[in-house]
């Protein structure tokens, strides 16, 4: 089985570097409401994923299923437009899958974005929340299963996953820019129904400021390969599970992850050419 895993990133590497012509230096993991940053890339090379052999195809609303190869702020970047989710009924080694091709292709950054909901309740929809941390509450994890020392160690160490040094530059950039950022932990769930009051009272219990049901995988994944990595949450509604709740519609979340997706993308370029 591991033969096989190492198989399956070769092929879909070996197809994505046929198809490029540039050195992608960092990913960008675009979540729901925030796939407008393709509109900024230049000199794309657009690949659906359903053409790369063996790689995931997205299914969830406003995600569009590309991989997109360009420029971004002068730096070549590898976006995926539209991320993979466990309540599609992925896999959560099958949601790391795309992670591993990018490393394998030389890509070692990372920046995922993700909608969420504001249990702490200070936070305001259309707002952002750099991700400090992160509690998995879903009970999956893309490492579980045979391993091969390739993907990098069996037991990699979480203790840092959203880079510290990073956090630092990210802080800058949205301070120079004069957009307002919180910062706090995001707890990840399966989804697909939103969480219940009783259950958004349990999780700001736990310690989380924010939760969506995404990032997770992506992350676990990404730290395994090495990957330095950025979380950035658009908070979509407010989810603290208080007496005056309110029920949520997508069309709101969207509402909103579109306006603090604009807020991430004014702050990108700044952050990719500082990143070093």
């Amino acid at each position: 089985m591991e033969n096989d895993v190492i198989k399956k990133i070769k092929f879909a590497s070996a197809y994505i570097s046929e198809r490029i012509n540039h050195q992608p230096e960092f990913l960008l993991i675009l979540g729901s409401g925030l796939g407008d940053v393709i509109d900024e890339i230049s000199n794309e090379v657009v690949i659906p994923y359903k053409e790369i052999p063996g790689f995931p195809v997205s299914t969830a609303p406003s995600h569009a299923g590309n991989l997109v190869v360009g420029f971004f702020g002068g730096r070549c970047v590898m976006v995926m437009q539209g991320r993979l989710h466990l309540y599609e009924g992925w896999k959560a080694h099958e949601i790391g899958f795309p992670i591993r091709v990018a490393k394998s292709l030389g890509v070692g950054k990372m920046i995922v974005t993700n909608a969420a909901g504001a249990l702490d309740k200070s936070f305001e929809p259309g707002s952002i929340m750099m991700l400090t941390d992160h509690i998995n509450f879903t009970g999956q994890n893309p490492l579980i299963g045979p391993h091969n020392d390739d993907l990098g160690l069996r037991f990699p160490d979480m203790s840092d996953a959203y880079d510290k040094k990073v956090q630092k530059i990210v802080s800058n950039c949205f301070e120079n820019a004069g957009i307002k950022l919180s910062q706090g932990i995001y707890a990840g769930i399966t989804g697909p129904s939103l969480e219940t009051s009783a259950e958004r009272r349990f999780l700001s219990a736990s310690g989380a400021n924010a939760v969506g049901m995404s990032t997770i995988m992506e992350v676990i994944a990404a730290k395994q390969a090495g990957f330095e990595v950025v979380g950035l949450s658009a908070i979509t509604n407010k989810a603290d599970g208080g007496e005056d709740q309110q029920p949520d519609t997508i069309e709101e979340v969207l509402e909103y992850a579109s306006i603090a997706g604009k807020k991430i993308k004014s702050i990108l370029p700044e952050l990719l050419n500082t990143w070093y």
